[in-house]
């Protein structure tokens, strides 16, 4: 399992060619208390940029992007109920998609976790 980062404030957890994908605990306190989360469908097939997911804070409303190419494969159901969870715990419990790669060469262009941390210094 490699975790990866962008300039967004998501991240990225790889497993095989597939990934998880949320957004990162920094985003999260800028956001506040997650309200709404709406996310593309299963099957949806998109392009690194690309809108994947929104999510509505108190304070604001965020695309969040698809790190890399590749298809959703599945969202996390507690959302709906529980848009609060993204907030409470970002990365972990709180993830929002579920992500087959299909480049998976485009990884090298993200951020590790030592890169991320001195990004948002």
């Amino acid at each position: 399992m490699t975790l990866y980062f962008t300039k967004d404030h998501e991240w990225l957890r790889v497993e095989g060619e597939s990934a998880t994908v949320g957004i990162t605990k920094h985003a999260a306190e800028e956001l506040g208390e997650l309200v709404f989360v709406e996310t593309r469908d299963a099957g949806t097939v998109v392009q690194a940029g690309e809108s994947i997911a929104v999510v509505e804070s108190v304070k604001a409303a965020s695309d969040i992007y698809a790190p890399v190419d590749g298809e959703v494969l599945d969202n996390n159901p507690q959302l709906s109920d529980d848009p609060a969870r993204v907030s409470s715990d970002p990365e972990g419990e709180g993830w929002i998609v579920k992500f087959r790669l299909s480049n998976p060469d485009q990884l090298a262009s993200l951020m590790d976790a030592d890169a991320y941390a001195a990004f948002i210094a």
